[in-house]
């Protein structure tokens, strides 16, 4: 039962590092943690009832997903980065 879902084995870990990357952002922004929290929850809800729903229509387009679930990951993790280090640049710069 379990291997038809072996596909998506990778876009499940991007999703993960996905939610890292946004609460991060979050926070480097002052967003208050426990909205950032609450959000983060009804996503991932929201991405579970999907896959449930989805999981049989989409196994013919798994490789396609996981790519572009990866790219995405990759872009916002730059962005991210470039984000956190103009912070720390602003915040440095104000000391």
């Amino acid at each position: 039962m379990l291997e038809q879902y072996i596909p998506f084995i990778g876009l499940i870990i991007f999703g993960n590092i996905e939610n890292l990357i946004l609460a991060s952002q979050g926070v480097v922004n002052g967003v208050n943690p426990k909205v950032l929290g609450l959000l983060s929850i009804i996503v991932v809800i929201i991405w579970l009832f999907i896959g449930f729903v989805a999981t049989d229509l989409a196994m013919e387009y798994s490789r396609h997903i996981t790519f572009i679930g990866g790219l995405a990951i990759v872009i916002l993790g730059l962005q991210s980065v470039f984000e956190a280090v103009k912070h720390i640049k602003e915040t440095k710069g104000s000391e």
